[in-house]
């Protein structure tokens, strides 16, 4: 049996050795193009493709899979099963037909739910206590298709993006072994989704980045911790970008201190700069000046000239 993989993030790569290690033969291996990466703007190949470089597996990076090249290239493969993790693009028609066994996919979140781009992101953003993966068929729909498995993971407080892709990306390698070899025998039923329930994750902007201080505390929390360690959260100092990458879990019973407008700094010491939200407060731990590297609350405040009563935009 034939197996193509297609996928690009890390969080493709366990999915990928699992197959490997298991004795499957992976034809090939489809990933997006190398990107530049960095200040200096370096082009990088994705993880998925070193992993298979590593085991001498012959990589495919089309632009566009949809292109008819593409396509063919594809087709010399005689893929008899396709599985895909985070490919990053939407397979065409001609692509979902052309494996006997059909295209499979290891979606981050319990579909119906989050479907799209970004189901880790938003389900922590969005304060979601569980999440998961979800094998299914792929279908010319975005996230669609049949289901075949699920695997529930918890999303604990302290858990960011990172944090749970890793835990995810596990998660799936996991489900796929142990649905694999039942798929290939046809003792699979999958079950169709139910559209009255769909929701979606499309991927991130830089909106999504901006830190409201009128919003709760624990929102503003979660979508700190849903955008590490990618992007990070970020406010306005002076005009200029601030960014915040962690900040300390806040209290569920906290009440307003202080009359002041959201995003008034109340305080400033080394365990941490005191900022006003909509219901109470929260303290930021790991703050990025713009132009500077991320730092603690103890190395920020030591050289900075921000004050108590500056309010962040």
């Amino acid at each position: 049996m034939n197996i193509v993989f297609m996928g690009t993030p890390a969080f493709a790569v366990p999915s990928l050795e699992m197959l490997i290690a298991e004795g499957y033969s992976i034809a090939a291996v489809v990933t997006q193009p190398d990107r530049p990466q960095g200040r200096k703007k370096v082009l990088t190949p994705t993880p998925v493709k070193e992993a298979a470089l590593r085991h001498g597996i012959p990589v495919l990076q089309p632009q566009r899979l949809r292109n008819p090249e593409a396509v063919a290239e594809l087709a010399e493969y005689k893929p008899d099963l396709i599985v895909t993790a985070a490919y990053g693009q939407i397979l065409p028609k001609s692509v979902l037909e052309m494996p006997a066994l059909g295209c499979l996919n290891v979606h981050g979140s319990l579909l119906p739910a989050y479907r799209g781009g970004a189901p880790i992101q938003r389900s922590i953003i969005n304060g979601e206590s569980v999440t998961g993966i979800t094998l299914m068929y792929m279908a010319e729909g975005l996230d669609t298709g049949d289901m075949i498995a699920k695997a529930e993971v918890p999303i604990e407080d302290d858990d960011t993006a990172g944090t749970m892709f890793e835990k995810l990306s596990q998660a799936g390698a996991e489900l796929l072994l142990r649905e694999l070899p039942r798929l290939v025998k046809g003792k699979v039923d999958a079950e169709p989704q139910d559209e009255t329930k769909a929701t979606y994750a499309p991927n991130l902007n830089r909106d999504d980045e901006k830190i409201e201080w009128n919003r709760t505390s624990r929102e503003i929390y979660n979508q700190i911790r849903g955008l590490v360690p990618y992007s990070g959260g970020f406010t306005l100092w002076n005009g200029e970008v601030f960014k915040v990458w962690a900040a300390a879990k806040p209290d569920s019973a906290q009440k307003p201190s202080s009359d002041a407008q959201p995003g008034t700094v109340l305080e400033l010491h080394e365990k941490g700069i005191v900022v006003k939200t909509g219901d109470g407060t929260l303290t930021l731990l790991t703050v990025q000046p713009s132009g500077k590297k991320a730092m603690n609350a103890a190395q920020f405040v030591r050289g900075t000239s921000l004050t108590a009563g500056t309010v962040l935009t």
